[in-house]
């Protein structure tokens, strides 16, 4: 039984909003706001299920292929510079685009066929963005933004002493880790973090979600002390009165 709460304390720590989205809409479909929650990372239910496919490896050539690429990329704007990057980048995909065209055109005059332009296909693909998923976009953007923008007011101007507190020792500890690495250091972590932490929960998640569990607990105690000794919120002042 024990157990069973901690597991259940555990997944309480890693559902956090995300649950409560879902939960208030009722409805099982992925949205774009889950994408921009962190706790939705580990329910695939909860992401579009291509994104779900990636971090999730069920197609390991594919997440292997999109990993490599995107390591790549960031390492190499770790040596030189976007523009660079982005120059070098594009005139390898148009050397290939123009070398394929040019040896199917040379193999239909050989073979004297009539096969027409060989991207063809991609070409009527229509790459235009949808208007309403723009603003569906947006309209997500917009609120993720005002309860951020909510959420430091609180901090900044301390309606909560505790969480400003919390908040003020993130941030002494990101001053390490920025002496320890640079943002694109980061983002390589991120995304190494993004196609093997998912996948790692999802086969240990018993053992994980015990731990988390053991955690909130021991952060709840703590967090209880220190409200009983700092004069803070609504129950000391009825132990007052």
């Amino acid at each position: 039984m024990e157990a069973d709460s901690m597991a259940a304390a555990g997944k309480t720590a890693l559902n956090g909003s995300a649950d409560g989205a879902a939960a208030a809409s009722g409805k099982a479909v992925p949205s774009l706001r889950s994408i921009i929650q962190p706790c939705a990372l580990f329910h695939p239910e909860q992401l579009d299920p291509r994104v779900a496919e990636l971090i999730y490896w069920r197609d390991p050539k594919k997440s292997g292929a999109v990993l490599g690429s995107a390591l790549v990329m960031l390492f190499s704007l770790a040596f030189f510079s976007v523009i660079s990057v982005f120059s070098y980048t594009a005139l390898m995909v148009l050397f290939a685009a123009i070398s394929f065209r040019i040896y199917k055109n040379i193999k239909q005059a050989v073979q004297k066929t009539q096969d027409g332009h060989p991207f063809k296909e991609f070409l009527a693909v229509d790459v235009s963005l949808p208007a309403d998923n723009v603003h569906s976009a947006v309209d997500v953007l917009l609120s993720q933004l005002n309860s951020t923008l909510s959420y430091l007011q609180k901090i900044f101007l301390v309606e909560d002493l505790i969480d400003t507190c919390k908040f003020g020792c993130y941030l002494w500890v990101l001053t390490y880790i920025g002496a320890w690495l640079n943002g694109l250091t980061v983002i390589i972590l991120l995304v190494i973090g993004l196609f093997s932490i998912p996948k790692a929960y999802e086969q240990n998640k018993t053992q994980v979600d015990q731990l988390l569990g053991q955690a909130q607990q021991q952060v709840n105690q703590v967090l209880e002390k220190i409200k009983a000794v700092i004069p803070i919120g609504g129950g000391n002042k009825e132990k007052d009165q």
